[in-house]
């Protein structure tokens, strides 16, 4: 089932050149945040908020 507003963990992935476990391990951390709906699911705002923190450097 594909969830509107909400990017997968593959999704995610394949966006920042990442692997799945990679960003398994970003949303442990509470690097990316995410909701558990069945699988992993990352807002589109989240993703690019966490973008933003890492270019800020």
């Amino acid at each position: 089932m594909l969830l509107k507003g909400y990017f997968t963990v593959e999704q995610v992935a394949k966006q920042l050149g990442l692997s799945e476990y990679r960003v398994r391990e970003l949303i442990r951390e509470k690097k990316i945040r995410a909701v558990k709906i069945g699988q992993w699911r990352i807002k589109p705002e989240e993703l690019e908020q966490f973008i933003k923190k890492r270019h800020n450097y």
